[in-house]
């Protein structure tokens, strides 16, 4: 089975995340070596900046950007995600964090957002883009819910450029990430998936056409780890 087909990738995406809900936060720690955790706090050191007071994590997962964004002066932050297991793992998390008085999360839909237009003050995703069915729909959405002059950060994986750091990188994610994935998790796909979806991904200045092509503005990528991820900015006029 595949994931990256056109027909049915968002039922496919959100069938293997809820199987893998509950080794997800586990296997994403032990395979970035922990590294994600400091990417996600760069990206609400950039956010903070803005003082949003009203934040939508988009593609939420087990919560853990949104959780990280906490320590932030806003008053709500909401995360949507289409799979119900992940969402049911966030919530623990939240709870005993101490934190649903200021994190809710809901099912939803990223390409369909149940919520009015400008309603938020600042919209963040972490490793979520890239399994929208329709990217450029799920960008317009982000848009469209966001208040005027606000920002999207995006943090997702991208190619690095340089030898031998862009070798290494491929020849981990493509041989021993998924192997590790598929051990752990008992899931055959997830982590194979994971390194087609990456491969796929239109990163780089092909990612930031697309946010301009959304309508953001002044859209810019950081760099992060030699090019292994990037958080990409675009702002709404």
């Amino acid at each position: 089975m595949t994931v990256d087909t056109k027909s049915g990738k968002k039922e496919k995406v959100r069938k293997m995340f809820n199987e893998i809900s509950y080794r997800y936060d586990f296997l994403n720690h032990f395979l970035s070596m922990g590294i994600d955790i400091l990417w996600r706090k760069k990206l609400v050191d950039l956010l903070k900046k803005q003082h949003p007071k009203y934040v939508l994590d988009v593609a939420t997962g087990t919560g853990d950007l949104a959780i990280t964004a906490s320590r932030i002066e806003a008053i709500k932050i909401i995360g949507v995600d289409i799979a119900e297991e992940m969402l049911a793992v966030g919530r623990k998390k939240i709870n005993q964090k101490k934190l649903d008085h200021k994190i809710e999360l809901r099912l939803g839909d990223s390409e369909n957002l149940p919520f009015e237009t400008g309603t938020f003050d600042a919209a963040i995703v972490a490793f979520g883009v890239r399994n929208f069915e329709n990217l450029d729909k799920g960008l317009t959405e982000m848009y469209r819910v966001l208040s005027v002059k606000s920002k999207v950060y995006i943090l997702e994986f991208s190619m690095p450029e340089k030898f031998p750091i862009r070798q290494l990188y491929h020849f981990y994610f493509k041989n021993i990430l998924p192997l590790i994935g598929r051990v752990i998790s008992k899931d055959r796909v997830a982590y194979t998936y994971l390194h087609d979806s990456v491969q796929e991904f239109p990163s780089g200045e092909a990612f930031l056409n697309r946010l301009n092509k959304a309508g953001f503005e002044n859209a810019s990528q950081l760099k992060l780890s030699f090019g292994i991820a990037s958080i990409y900015v675009g702002e709404k006029a």
